[in-house]
């Protein structure tokens, strides 16, 4: 493959921009399932350029910045959703950056860009396809971080 064009993956991640031998090569974009994208300057399928080489931008429109990252630090929890319109009135909660809210099986995890179930260590879609399996360091931060759909029972204790 070779000038412009799209290469589908089989986990649903899309590329389109340049090609050369059959490898990302000039600017293109990845766009994932979970509505981020990743955009870069690639070099024999390598990202290239200064710091990783590219932007990566989630589905609600944050871009990551690796340095002065100031989302959903220890001073300010408000999602980025929250950050852009506004914080919602008392007794209007809002549980999640994206809306509406899905319901989510008891046990499991909201981790920002999906579900987690923690006895498989799978993080699916709010749609419920498989989005990606967990390492241990991902597995720790979302049991240590996350919000967990819990019984009245126990949300009581």
């Amino acid at each position: 493959m070779e000038g412009k064009g799209e290469y589908l993956f089989p986990t649903g991640t899309k590329y389109v921009g340049d090609l050369k031998d059959g490898m990302f090569h000039g600017h293109g974009v990845l766009y994932f399932p979970n509505g981020g994208q990743f955009e870069a300057d690639w070099v024999n399928g390598i990202a290239a350029g200064e710091g990783s080489g590219g932007q990566y931008t989630f589905q609600d429109g944050l871009r990551y910045a690796e340095s002065r990252w100031e989302y959903c630090n220890g001073q300010d929890r408000r999602f980025y959703s929250e950050i852009c319109r506004g914080i919602k009135p008392a007794g209007q909660t809002q549980l999640t950056n994206t809306e509406p809210y899905s319901e989510m099986p008891l046990g499991w995890y909201d981790c920002g860009d999906g579900l987690y179930n923690p006895e498989n260590r799978v993080v699916y879609t709010y749609g419920m396809k498989f989005l990606r399996n967990a390492d241990i360091d991902e597995h720790d931060w979302i049991v240590g971080t996350c919000r967990k759909q819990v019984t009245d029972e126990e949300q009581r204790l």
